[in-house]
């Protein structure tokens, strides 16, 4: 909110998005679509559709509600955020114009960061390699990064505007991860089952992770 009030970044806005503009040719644009689209409402519903349906197959119910509450929830948020906001996007006019609504935040850069940021969230926890860990992170973090590039060089955005998608995403990622974690402590007792055997023994079966389980005798 306030960079779209009292933008310290409004010289260097202007700037960026008015070098790009003075540069963009039909090649440049069409590669700047093909990376815009892996932030469109679009691409995201179907890769959110098939990630669903994986959930309620396994019957992972806190991750469904997680991702529902994070992704779709978070661009909700965002929409509301244009509203109140009402700032204009760089460039109303042109060749390779096409857009309309308005400018903070970039739907397409905090959409890009709750889907794959949220996924990555979701990988991480089975990744044990480090060097697996690592580019899990690099991925999620170069498609953010074309997705929000390819939002400031069409002029679709400012660079604060890109920013501030980020920004909020990231925020928003991690009050969802925190809110969750009860959630995902209630999934993991009730998944605990605990079995009597002759002569006074027991069997307690514990989920470790969600793939696996050991047993422990008392």
């Amino acid at each position: 909110m306030a960079l779209a009030t009292i933008n310290p970044l409004a010289g260097t806005d202007q700037q960026v998005a008015g070098w790009f503009h003075a540069h963009l040719t039909h090649t440049f644009v069409s590669v700047l679509r093909a990376f815009t689209e892996f932030g469109s409402s679009e691409w995201i519903g179907v890769v959110l559709f098939f990630v669903v349906l994986f959930f309620v197959w396994k019957k992972w119910w806190p991750s469904l509600v997680t991702l529902i509450v994070a992704v779709p929830g978070g661009m909700l948020l965002n929409e509301l955020l244009k509203q109140l906001v009402h700032r204009h996007r760089p460039f109303v006019d042109g060749p390779f114009v096409d857009w309309s609504g308005y400018s903070f935040a970039s739907g397409h850069t905090i959409g890009a960061t709750l889907l794959y940021g949220q996924l990555a969230l979701f990988i991480l926890p089975a990744m044990k390699a480090r060097h697996w860990r690592r580019l899990t992170v690099a991925s999620a973090a170069l498609l953010i990064a074309l997705v929000g590039f390819s939002r400031i060089a069409l002029g679709a955005h400012f660079l604060s505007d890109v920013l501030a998608a980020i920004f909020f995403g990231i925020i928003w990622l991690a009050f969802c991860l925190f809110a969750a974690k009860p959630m995902h402590r209630r999934s993991f007792r009730s998944e605990t089952i605990s079995t009597a055997l002759p002569g006074g023994a027991e069997v307690v079966l514990v989920p470790v992770e969600p793939t696996e389980r050991f047993v422990q005798d008392r």
